[in-house]
């Protein structure tokens, strides 16, 4: 029996302590622990001060989401995840995407970003490879010019023939694509053409000519797929030769590609027929599959963020612009994915009207710059003045107080500012709304952020938006055509009856200013 007391007396206090900090960590809303958010920082880089680890789950995935948006593009994947998981209000949410979430997304980001980075690097050695095919000094000016102007540039050589100052004409008049395929393949096809101009007529005159011709121009052709000018005396070589003087000087990151896989095959035959016809025709098919290859899989990470992206914006409620605009790219080409994973075309998506539900008074919520930038409704249309359509467009971004199921609405017409309830009554209806810049104060951010939820004891279907401040809820909604954020019993003080509060339901609609 004494040991028995020895030992329960022993372990009952750790077991306490433990429940105990259990319990703390509930209740300040932390279901992960230090390790867990040491490995989540480090996917953005956020420093993990003691601050940061005290935070709720919740404010925790909100400076993730600040870091990552920082950081661009490149965290693209990570910042959607976190928009995603800030919408719900499941605690278990929050912890799956501290524990699996952000690295699952990180990991997406960073294969993006070396899809990206391997196609950005053959883009550029493409801009010199079509130098050396028609013979162009590759000056460092030339490469650095914009695909446009190095098209341009082409255009305007000496060294260019007729078909080749004739494929640049062409790929001006259309757009970006047709710019790039003019630099990966289309100079060395019009090259190409020219000779066989040439050749045309001299083999009238000298057929043996023509051939030695031929083949000079079909090395250069393919040593510049491998980025490399070829000397007089590797140009004499035998072609089994030449194809490894080629591999042998092919450059590190060619080795695993088709157009050096195609080269071996070659070099490894007797035949002199596969030696031709790999520099004559071989090497340039495989050149354009390794770059096929090289798109298509960028493009499927493309696919895969905007679809991510998509589902984020549905399950919020209210970004059916950003859903809609990410649907439509989704059913386009690759390049309306690339255009509309850009950041300036995602935050133009996340714009959004606002128009109060049937019940009321009715038109869209704006903002007055006439009075202020008071919060009002107006009876606008598309047919509307810009301005009057940009006061009443807001673009729907995560909360600022970082609350999950919650959002703010910056202005269109004035970016960096936020609509907001005020800080004292102006008279009996409540806080009058309007839009301030955002001063990162705890205090602004509250007033500046709206959480979605039912609406209140009315059968319509629409969104209400509330916020709560001390102990109050209060209620987004319009009073004689001005907005106000009302206690929920004021709706009985004003109408007389419950049933008015529908009164404060709104409906996320098409932005009036695209």
């Amino acid at each position: 029996m004494t040991a028995l007391a020895a030992v329960t007396g022993a372990v009952a206090p750790g077991a306490a302590v433990a429940a105990s900090s259990e319990a703390v960590a509930q209740a300040a809303g932390i279901g992960t622990t230090d390790v867990q958010r040491v490995e989540a920082a480090a996917a953005v880089r956020l420093d993990p001060t003691p601050d940061v680890l005290l935070l709720s789950d919740y404010d925790f995935i909100h400076a993730i989401w600040q870091k990552a948006r920082d950081a661009g593009e490149v965290l693209d994947s990570v910042r959607t995840a976190a928009e995603q998981a800030m919408g719900s209000t499941l605690p278990e949410d929050h912890v799956q995407f501290i524990v699996t979430g952000i690295h699952e997304a990180h990991q997406l980001d960073q294969q993006r970003e070396r899809d990206k980075a391997e196609a950005e690097r053959a883009a550029r050695y493409a801009k010199s490879q079509a130098l050396l095919a028609i013979g162009i000094p590759g000056a460092p000016e030339l490469l650095a010019l914009s695909d446009d102007n190095f098209v341009r540039a082409i255009a305007k050589h000496a060294a260019s023939g007729p078909e080749v100052r004739s494929a640049a004409l062409l790929a001006l008049v259309g757009e970006e694509a047709d710019w790039r395929e003019f630099i990966i393949n289309g100079a060395r096809e019009a090259h190409k053409r020219d000779v066989a101009n040439e050749l045309a007529e001299l083999e009238e005159q000298d057929r043996k000519e023509a051939e030695r011709r031929a083949e000079l121009a079909a090395r250069t052709s393919t040593a510049a797929l491998f980025r490399m000018a070829p000397t007089e005396a590797m140009l004499n070589l035998s072609s089994d030769n030449f194809i490894r003087e080629l591999l042998r000087s092919a450059p590190a990151d060619l080795l695993g590609t088709e157009l050096y896989a195609e080269g071996q095959r070659a070099a490894l035959s007797t035949d002199a027929a596969d030696w031709k016809e790999y520099i004559h025709t071989g090497a340039e098919a495989a050149y354009k599959r390794d770059d096929a290859a090289r798109q298509a899989k960028l493009a499927e990470a493309n696919r895969k963020l905007a679809l991510q992206i998509q589902a984020a914006a549905e399950n919020s409620g209210v970004n059916p612009n950003l859903a809609a605009g990410a649907k439509k790219a989704l059913a386009g080409n690759d390049n309306d994915v690339a255009n509309f994973l850009k950041e300036d075309t995602q935050y133009r998506l996340k714009r959004q009207s606002i128009k109060a539900n049937t019940v009321g008074p009715a038109g869209y919520l704006r903002q007055s710059a006439a009075d202020g930038g008071k919060a009002t409704l107006d009876d606008l249309t598309t047919g509307s003045t810009q301005a009057d359509r940009e006061d009443a467009t807001w673009v729907v971004v995560p909360a600022l107080a970082s609350k999950p199921g919650c959002y703010s609405f910056e202005s269109a017409r004035k970016p960096g500012y936020y609509l907001k309830s005020g800080s004292t009554e102006t008279d009996k209806f409540g806080l009058r709304v309007q839009i301030a810049a955002d001063d990162r104060s705890t205090t602004f951010r509250q007033s500046a952020t709206w959480c979605a939820g039912e609406p209140p004891y009315g059968p319509l279907t629409g969104v209400a938006f509330t916020q709560t401040i001390g102990s109050k809820e209060r209620w987004l909604s319009p009073t004689t055509g001005d907005i106000y954020a009302h206690e929920s019993w004021m709706f009985v003080l004003v109408t007389g009856s419950t049933a008015v509060r529908s009164m404060a339901t709104w409906r996320i609609t098409s932005p009036l200013a695209s």
